[in-house]
């Protein structure tokens, strides 16, 4: 049974969506819609459907964040109404895209491609470089090497140097150290800007890793990858958009 997940913020479009699919694929099965993109990467990380439909601009999360964020092998197609140039990006990519208005005969094209691509694995290396592309860039800032965190009343001033890792956290980020974990408000896209790109790499939507406290990898029985960090007990994810990165560890 192959299971599909719809998300979209329009109700009445996700539906017609559904309906479609289910006329052209009597066999798929879906989860409840996601009607934001918070749900939708809570959904594929519970659920782990094989399929994907993401509209591109939700609330919460877009489908480009969902995407970047999956650490299974579901496969996306993004439902758009973006400009001829993020259409080229999807067309030079070994995933697929919708143009909102879906309509039958391009969404029939999607079917079989996706039927084809269900025997075959994803291929992360793609959805990395379209990520890539389509993700907003911010203005490259001078290279940080502090950081003020606060810890319960304290605020403390932190060397990037001993920062193990930076993870996204509900309203704050946490800067995680060997000696413990501290809060600030700066999202992570703003600080993967400011960081040196050569010592500090993004693995998930949320997480951003210094390397030069990288123990190791390990993979799962589903080939899902994890890092080990010096300093750092537990195990932290790595998203397929960043798998390629580690392929040689």
């Amino acid at each position: 049974m192959t299971l599909a997940l719809i998300a979209d913020d329009e109700p009445n479009l996700a539906r017609h969506l559904q309906g479609e699919l289910a006329r052209l694929w009597p066999e798929l099965r879906f989860t409840p819609p996601a009607r934001n993109g918070l749900e939708a990467a809570e959904r594929i990380a519970a659920l782990r459907p094989e399929l994907a439909f993401l509209d591109i601009q939700m609330p919460g999360l877009t489908g480009l964040e969902v995407a970047q964020g999956i650490e299974g092998a579901t496969r996306v197609v993004f439902v758009t109404a973006y400009d001829q140039y993020a259409v080229q990006a999807f067309d030079q990519c070994a995933f697929d895209y919708l143009l909102k208005p879906v309509k039958t005969e391009r969404l029939a094209r999607t079917v079989d491609k996706l039927r084809a691509a269900l025997a075959a694995p994803p291929d992360d290396a793609a959805l990395a470089a379209v990520l890539q592309r389509l993700l907003p860039t911010p203005a490259v800032a001078e290279r940080l090497r502090w950081v003020r965190a606060s810890s319960g009343e304290l605020m403390h001033q932190i060397p990037v140097d001993e920062v193990l890792f930076f993870r996204a956290d509900d309203k704050y980020t946490c800067v995680q150290t060997a000696a413990g974990e501290h809060l600030i408000r700066t999202p992570i896209v703003e600080l993967a800007a400011q960081l040196d790109p050569q010592r500090f790499v993004q693995v998930h939507r949320s997480t951003l890793i210094n390397l030069d406290h990288l123990a190791g990898t390990r993979s799962d029985e589903a080939s899902r990858l994890y890092l080990r960090i010096r300093g750092y007990a537990s195990e932290l994810p790595v998203s397929r958009a960043y798998v390629q990165l580690f392929k040689a560890m």
